[in-house]
């Protein structure tokens, strides 16, 4: 990691909020994202309708928001590698389900130039933090009292045992239960949705 930092101070920070290790876990860890969205994207005309680049950056901003609200528990790199290959298996499958349930056709669709399709940028852009942080906003917002307060405790690095502890019910329940809840923000959000 950059700045010496080690992979759960980097995660503790991303759950913080702080962009520079959100764009260090970008550098670290897109091209792994992007390849494996590449090697899955084999149909032509979905390729047509969108890049690794779209897929990519959905998984990405999914994962801060959720990370940023506590849900994930990540405690080395080939964990949040599979993670995130999980996500992005899910995303373009969402994406495949919601071409066919619509019957659309993609070979009418127009065709585009490649200069077109080619929006990579090597960072965030400045709507996509705004956009970013405005559903972070209204997660947050949506979330109970007791909900805030795990989220921000997570945020913070203490532990669900810890938590668990404090509030005397099991860290088991405690995860599941604000898991269940992130799960269905998330639908309500449609962070899982459209790319």
């Amino acid at each position: 990691m950059g700045d010496g930092l080690t992979f759960p101070e980097l995660i503790a920070r991303v759950r913080a909020g702080d962009e520079e290790a959100a764009r260090e876990l970008v550098r670290a860890y897109e091209p792994h994202v992007r390849r494996l969205i590449r090697v899955r994207l084999t149909d032509p005309g979905l390729k047509r309708q969108m890049d690794s680049v779209d897929i990519c950056q959905s998984v990405l901003g999914s994962f801060f928001v959720r990370a940023a609200l506590g849900q994930y528990d990540i405690d080395a790199p080939e964990q949040l590698i599979k993670l995130l290959a999980t996500m992005a298996r899910n995303k373009l499958v969402n994406h495949v389900d919601q071409q066919h349930a619509a019957r659309r056709d993609v070979r009418r669709n127009e065709k585009t130039s490649a200069n077109a399709l080619d929006v990579a940028t090597n960072g965030p852009t400045p709507s996509r933090i705004v956009s970013a942080r405005e559903l972070l906003a209204e997660a947050r917002s949506r979330l109970t009292p007791e909900e805030r307060y795990l989220v921000e405790q997570r945020s913070g690095g203490r532990t669900w045992n810890e938590l668990a502890t404090e509030l005397g019910q099991t860290a088991d329940a405690l995860r599941v239960r604000l898991g269940r809840r992130l799960k269905l923000l998330a639908a309500e959000l449609d962070l899982d949705g459209e790319i």
